[in-house]
């Protein structure tokens, strides 16, 4: 049974690549990023990267090794029980596996308890289950922008295991368009007009490409935290 119900339900737009010049193909480039001495986030123009930086953050190493392993820990029996699947019910993800928790141990509970203090004001009301998406190395989240009527202004989410790259695309300014590094271990927060007037996607590693440089994507787990409409 999938576990992303009407509740979390999406409206799915293409990003389109006219005028975007981060579309490259998977043979631009070569070459892996010293990815945490790189700045975390590239746009189609400095106006666009500074409007935005107050709804869109990328905190580096956000969480240790031993919490990573931690996470890997509670989910991985779980993950591994189930099959990576290719037609997602609304077409969003493919190359997926994906669970709910609304219960964790002490530890990632300590984690989770700092992601939300970190991404949302004090006395938000959260939606209560933890969505967990499980990416396989060939797998990717298509662009989409979530609907307003079941998730609020902001989403919170970790990565384990794999960097990989985020990419925003103004909804009716396809030329307007945000890259972020999501390297491994990090939280990447999005908020208020990133969230809701810009697509966002996990690109495929064959085009995971940032700043004119490849960034090669493995396996991906995301840990995903949102609040509910206000």
């Amino acid at each position: 049974m999938k576990v992303l119900l009407a509740v979390l339900k999406q409206i799915h737009k293409p990003a389109l690549c006219t005028g975007n010049p981060r579309c490259l193909s998977s043979g631009a480039t070569s070459g892996l990023l010293p990815l945490r001495d790189e700045a975390p986030m590239v746009g189609s123009s400095p106006e666009l990267v500074q409007k935005l930086g107050s709804q869109v953050e990328v905190r580096t190493d956000f969480i240790t090794e031993e919490e990573e392993a931690a996470f890997l820990r509670e989910l991985d029996p779980g993950l591994k029980k189930k099959r990576y699947e290719f037609d997602h019910w609304d077409d969003a993800i493919h190359g997926y596996r994906e669970t709910e928790r609304l219960r964790w141990g002490t530890a990632c509970e300590e984690i989770l308890n700092r992601v939300r203090s970190t991404a949302f004001p004090e006395g938000s009301q959260l939606l209560g289950p933890v969505h967990v998406i499980d990416l396989d190395k060939t797998g990717y989240i298509k662009p989409h922008i979530d609907s307003v009527k079941f998730c609020g202004s902001t989403i919170a989410g970790l990565s384990l295991l794999s960097d990989s790259i985020m990419r925003l695309v103004k909804e009716d300014t396809p030329s307007e368009w945000l890259d972020l590094l999501l390297s491994r271990r990090s939280l990447y927060i999005l908020r208020d007009q990133a969230r809701y007037k810009f697509t966002h996607e996990i690109l495929k590693n064959e085009e995971s490409v940032f700043n004119g440089q490849r960034v090669p994507r493995q396996r991906r787990i995301s840990v995903i935290c949102r609040n509910l409409p206000g």
